[in-house]
């Protein structure tokens, strides 16, 4: 809801200072610059990116604008998690625990964390660790590594539609250069016929052009972008916290140990305090 409030703020601002300075809403509606500028921007972007990247990007839409899952709520499940296989695993077994990462979807443990189990690429990220931890043949050094490699190309996925989105913005005002420029096309193309009030209005519509690209540019793309981007960071911090966690009981140390380390890894804005991760994974 704080992005649509800020997308008012945006539209209100620059609205309402056009109005009280005299000017008329109608003047700025023109949808054939709009459909220019739209179109153009819409086109180079399904040229730039795969079919991955465009699907990836349109979805993150809804998810940016009316949903934000990286809450206190969210790190205490995954960390929880964590907490509660880590000790299954250390009082009968690592491989007591196969059965949970074969079959998360029928896991008592893993069902207990529908947000968690809701996101099959970090299920099967976690469950794969877990496998290779099972095997008992990996060093905590060697699996480290293995995380910083994974990690390090998921972030770059994760921020693939940001980028994505930012090369929309960055190429708007320039599609809004094009309208204008077609719009100054056709008020010369009339230049010998017409009054001088219909000369001013194609170039008042020409310069709209200009307007919506820098706008739509400024006000709204590039911020989405950038929402998009923090949001892949905070995702990539998460699968951060994971690997720290895995890590940690690798090198022996206790579960409840374990997800401390976690923990610590979080972002700061929204990571649980000591004693509510103590609290929550007491109350599992």
């Amino acid at each position: 809801m704080l992005k649509i409030a800020g997308f008012l703020v945006v539209i209100g601002a620059v609205l309402g200072g056009f109005m009280a300075s005299g000017g008329h809403i109608a003047a700025l509606w023109h949808p054939f610059e709009i459909l220019i500028i739209g179109g153009a921007a819409f086109g180079a972007f399904l040229v730039a990116n795969s079919g991955a990247v465009v699907k990836k990007t349109l979805a993150a839409g809804p998810k940016i604008m009316f949903g934000h899952r990286f809450s206190k709520a969210y790190y205490l499940d995954v960390l929880g998690l964590l907490y509660e296989v880590l000790n299954k695993s250390r009082r009968e077994g690592m491989m007591s625990i196969e059965v949970d990462i074969e079959e998360p979807a029928e896991s008592p443990i893993f069902s207990k964390y529908p947000a968690i189990l809701k996101d099959k690429h970090m299920t099967e990220f976690v469950c794969d660790y877990l496998r290779i931890m099972s095997t008992g043949n990996m060093a905590p050094h060697e699996l480290e590594a293995l995380f910083d490699v994974e990690i390090s190309s998921l972030t770059e996925e994760l921020l693939e539609p940001s980028h994505a989105a930012t090369r929309v913005s960055d190429a708007l005002p320039g599609f809004g250069i094009v309208a204008a420029v077609l719009g100054i096309v056709i008020t010369m193309s009339i230049l010998g016929d017409a009054e001088k009030s219909e000369i001013g209005e194609k170039v008042g519509t020409a310069l709209v052009g200009t307007f919506l690209g820098i706008l739509a540019a400024y006000g709204f793309v590039g911020p989405f972008a950038s929402a998009m981007e923090h949001d892949a960071h905070e995702e990539a911090n998460t699968y951060e916290a994971i690997k720290m966690t895995l890590v940690a009981s690798a090198q022996g140390l206790p579960p409840a140990l374990a997800v401390e380390f976690g923990r610590k890894s979080l972002l700061p804005e929204h990571r649980p305090s000591f004693m509510e991760l103590e609290e929550s994974v007491k109350g599992r």
